[in-house]
C-alpha cells in the first residue's frame, strides 16, 4: 500500500515505543485504549507501520536501520581501520536495544 493510501495517525520515534522481549514486539498506547504494534521482523523487512489490532488508526515508526554482516563478510570487505557504522542494536537476551536503532542482517 502506497503512503498516500495510508491515514497515519502520527510519527512515532522507536526510542518512545516500549519493545516485548517475549512478544518481539513494539508497542505504543493508542487513543482508543488498545495499543499500536510492529513486530522486529517487521522492521528488519522495512516496514515502519504499526497497526492497532481494535481500530483503525495507525503509525509511522521512526528508526534508524543498523546493517549487520557476519565477521567473515566484514573482514572481506573492510578492514578493522575502515569499518563503517555497523553493529547489532537488536535486543538479545531480554535486553533492550540502542534507542532509535533497528539491525538487519546483510
Amino acid at each position: 500500500m502506497t503512503d498516500e493510501a495510508l491515514s497515519i495517525y502520527d510519527e512515532i520515534e522507536i526510542e518512545d515505543m516500549i519493545f516485548d522481549p517475549n512478544l518481539q514486539i513494539y508497542h505504543y498506547p493508542c487513543p482508543c485504549g488498545d495499543r499500536f504494534e510492529i513486530a522486529i521482523d517487521d522492521l528488519r523487512d522495512g516496514e515502519d507501520i504499526a497497526v492497532c489490532p481494535s481500530c483503525s488508526l495507525m503509525i509511522r515508526v521512526i528508526f534508524e536501520v543498523v546493517c549487520s554482516l557476519p565477521a567473515s563478510t566484514r573482514s572481506r570487505i573492510w578492514d578493522a581501520d575502515n569499518v563503517p557504522y555497523l553493529q547489532s542494536d537488536l535486543p538479545k537476551d531480554g535486553n533492550q536495544p540502542a534507542p532509535g536503532a533497528v539491525s538487519v542482517q546483510a
